[in-house]
Parts: structure tokens; C-alpha cells; sequence
């Protein structure tokens, strides 16, 4: 005999206040940077559990796919874009068409391997990496977020360099690391090297000026949680 579920009337008034914070959030509008929404999220962040930090991240990615388009280019960028953005992350078949619509207004996840797109920023000033999944210290990015934009530094954010050099990855670390800045590989590919630098590193920073290679360049950071 079927019975009727008794409804928990302190879960329903949470559940509530969740729906109602959601719909006055999405209509007050984004915040007017990344950095400044970095900013603003990270102290919710201390102190919470790793799923509870997982799932407020989570609905913060939700409300931000809500309000400007997004799509992804390869299987982990595919991955990580639905977990931390939703369903709304529209797939792409390649590295040109998220570029494509980047110029067009939109987000573009990317995974780091492959084809070495990211060497294109070098070019493309207007392209920058404004973010990296996974976010939290104890993992390696597995994807960019590409934008038009440019973000400021957040007060705990991770650079990412690349360079032409044919030197060896550790000669390349102990040159940087010779000028103060601490770095560590993350891909090769087609005769580029990308790294990715400690803290928030600018693009005319005075101690990459005689850093290897004779085509190299800063093309973005990346808050961490």
C-alpha cells in the first residue's frame, strides 16, 4: 500500500531560501569582472568541506553560464566545463570553432593537451586565459578558460608563460627561478613550451625580460580556491 511521503518542513524552508536566493542572484546581474567575482567568492570558501566548496562553486558556475554563452572544445574540457557550469556549456568539434565564438562574445573551455593552441595567444592579446579547472591548489590545470578579457590579480592566482626556447624544462625553471619567479611545466608541443608561474605575473613584467626564448610571453592567469 502505497504511503504518503511526510514532508520535513526545515528542509522544505532551506530548499526554499535556496530557490530564492538563486532567482535574486541571476536577477541582480554579474559581478564586473572575473577577479572581482574571484574576490568576492573565496572567503565563502574558507573554513568549507571539499564537497561543500564543490557544490557552492558548482552553483556559482551555474549562475554565471546563465548569463553569457559558453562552449568546450575536447573531452576533459567537456568534462569539467558540465561540472562546474552545467548543461548549458554548449560543445564544439574543434579548437577553431571555440575561437571562433570567443570573438563572438563567448567563453571557451579548452583542454590543455592536444595541439598546442594556447602558443596562438601569444598573437591574440585580445585572448587571454582567465581561468584554469580544476581551481584548487592541489591539482594541475586539465583546461583553460579562454575569454576576451583581461583579469586583474585576486590575491592567490597562478600565471601561465609560454616560450620558444629548446632549452631543457628544468634549465627553463632554474632561469625563471633565477629572476623570482617560480615556475613549473605543463605542456609541450610543435616546438612551444607552456608553464605555468606562482602568483599574478603581467605581461611586461620586468623579470621575464631576459627569460629563455626568442618568441615567449604571458598569456593570462587563473584565480585559485
Amino acid at each position: 500500500m502505497l504511503r504518503e511521503p511526510e514532508i520535513d518542513e526545515a528542509l522544505t524552508a532551506l530548499d526554499r531560501a535556496v530557490v530564492e536566493a538563486v532567482r535574486a542572484r541571476l536577477a541582480a546581474g554579474g559581478w564586473p569582472s572575473g577577479d572581482a567575482a574571484a574576490i568576492a567568492l573565496r572567503p565563502f570558501l574558507s573554513g568549507c568541506a571539499p564537497s561543500e566548496a564543490a557544490a557552492v562553486k558548482a552553483v556559482m558556475g551555474r549562475l554565471e553560464a546563465a548569463r553569457a554563452p559558453l562552449v568546450a572544445s575536447g573531452g576533459l574540457a567537456q568534462g569539467l566545463a558540465a561540472d562546474r557550469f552545467g548543461l548549458a556549456v554548449r560543445p564544439v568539434a574543434d579548437v577553431e570553432a571555440a575561437l571562433k565564438a570567443v570573438d563572438n562574445g563567448a567563453r571557451a573551455v579548452l583542454d590543455l593537451g592536444g595541439r598546442p593552441w594556447w602558443g596562438r595567444l601569444l598573437a591574440r592579446p585580445d585572448l587571454r586565459i582567465v581561468a584554469a579547472l580544476p581551481d584548487d591548489r592541489l591539482s594541475r590545470p586539465q583546461a583553460f578558460v579562454v575569454a576576451r578579457e583581461t583579469t586583474g590579480p585576486t590575491g592567490d592566482d597562478r600565471s601561465f608563460w609560454v616560450t620558444d626556447s629548446g632549452w631543457t624544462d628544468a634549465r627553463i625553471v632554474q632561469a625563471l627561478s633565477g629572476a623570482g619567479l617560480a615556475a613549473e611545466p605543463l605542456a609541450a608541443s610543435g616546438g612551444l613550451k607552456l608553464f605555468m608561474l606562482a602568483g599574478y605575473v603581467q605581461a611586461e613584467d620586468g623579470r621575464l625580460h631576459d627569460a629563455p626564448g626568442s618568441l615567449s610571453g604571458v598569456i593570462g592567469a587563473a584565480p585559485l580556491f
